[in-house]
């Protein structure tokens, strides 16, 4: 096994202006499952593609191990990939796809198949080995893929997006076979989603990347409670952190006729009169006892069994503010009526208002 370094690595395409991955500096440790997130466009493939050898490094450097792999060819670089089209050959069988790479490695008829037969009893693909391709479904075809990967035993293997053509029930369930095989595996991995939710599910830590530039890396349960600015905030987390502008108020910032504390040193930082807080829809108190927070027009209740979540929307400083907020799925208020909401004590987020960095170390208490 082996570790991954990015090392001020950066991308450039011919004619672009601006890098697709710009100085992105990661270190993945030995047997360490690693999802890179974002939106689309924000370069996690592109550095996917980077480690794999197959986008060009205009600056910078990568690693596996101690070995700089930066100018290697790709073949050379003893890793496996498993890609988003499965890329399986159509005329051979299961067993073929999955020794092909053996194969042309030189490696000899019955230990190919020993490998293949290991990676098939993994899988659950033993009955399926004679089989071709087209009378698979999704998911077995996807495990085949990762079965190839398997039986190269390579140092690293490299996902991009995998799961993103299956449907949705059988997402939930590949991710999580694919999550329970690397840890057993123990083979360092390097997964692109952008699918946060596949990311807070997977990763040992997760690397948030916007516009080319990492955002923030942590543990699914940093990213969760300490997002690093307000894009970290508003993309973990599901459904996304409610996120607007408050008035610093005496002893802390407004949040409607309520007061939310904070400390004084905190405030001292930020720039201007204004922050923008943060609060998850699981951190909100509907209809509190004394009555203060935010008065809410009820658009829609979202019911989902034992929970649902409140979809309403608000004004402050004159602009319209949609927020939402998880309620009780079976006593819970319906479509036009009013509510008052407030944060739970302990749970509100505060970020610069011109910056959109954290103030805050840790979650601040409700006043």
């Amino acid at each position: 096994m082996a570790t991954v370094t990015f090392d001020n690595a950066t991308r450039l395409y011919p004619g672009g202006t601006r890098p697709a991955v710009d100085k992105l500096n990661l270190e993945v440790g030995d047997g360490e499952f690693l999802v890179l997130v974002g939106p689309s466009g924000c370069g996690k493939s592109t550095s996917l593609r980077m480690l794999a050898g197959l986008e060009e490094v205009n600056s910078g450097s990568i690693r596996i191990g101690e070995r700089d792999v930066t100018d290697v060819p790709p073949k050379d670089r003893d890793i496996a990939m498993v890609f988003q089209n499965y890329a399986l050959y159509p005329h051979m069988t299961v067993a073929e796809n999955m020794g092909f790479a053996l194969k042309i490695a030189g490696v000899g008829k019955e230990e190919r198949a020993q490998r293949v037969l290991e990676a098939a009893k993994l899988l659950d693909l033993e009955e399926y080995l004679t089989r071709k391709p087209k009378a698979l479904s999704g998911g077995q075809r996807q495990r085949v893929a990762m079965g190839r990967a398997i039986v190269r035993k390579p140092q690293v293997f490299l996902m991009d997006e995998p799961l993103s053509n299956l449907d949705a029930k059988l997402r939930v369930q590949t991710r999580t076979q694919i999550a329970s095989l690397q840890r057993s595996l123990g083979v360092t991995t390097v997964y692109v989603t952008h699918d946060q939710t596949e990311a807070l599910t997977m990763g040992d830590r997760i690397a948030v990347l916007k516009d080319g530039i990492l955002q923030q890396v942590g543990t699914p349960r940093d990213l969760y409670e300490k997002p690093n600015n307000v894009f970290v905030a508003g993309f973990i987390g599901s459904p996304a952190m409610n996120l607007f502008t408050a008035s610093l108020a005496e002893g802390g910032v407004q949040f409607g006729t309520k007061v939310a504390a904070v400390e004084a040193d905190t405030l001292g930082k930020a720039h201007g009169s204004t922050v923008t807080i943060g609060i998850r829809p699981e951190d909100i108190i509907v209809n509190p006892e004394d009555g203060q927070g935010l008065t809410v027009d009820v658009d829609l209740v979202e019911e989902l069994g034992a929970d649902g979540y409140l979809y309403g929307h608000t004004d402050i400083n004159g602009k319209r503010t949609d927020i939402v907020a998880r309620v009780d799925g079976r006593r819970h208020p319906n479509a036009g009526d009013k509510v008052v909401l407030a944060p739970v004590t302990g749970h509100v987020h505060v970020f610069d208002g011109e910056t959109g960095e954290r103030l805050t170390d840790k979650a601040i208490a409700s006043a």
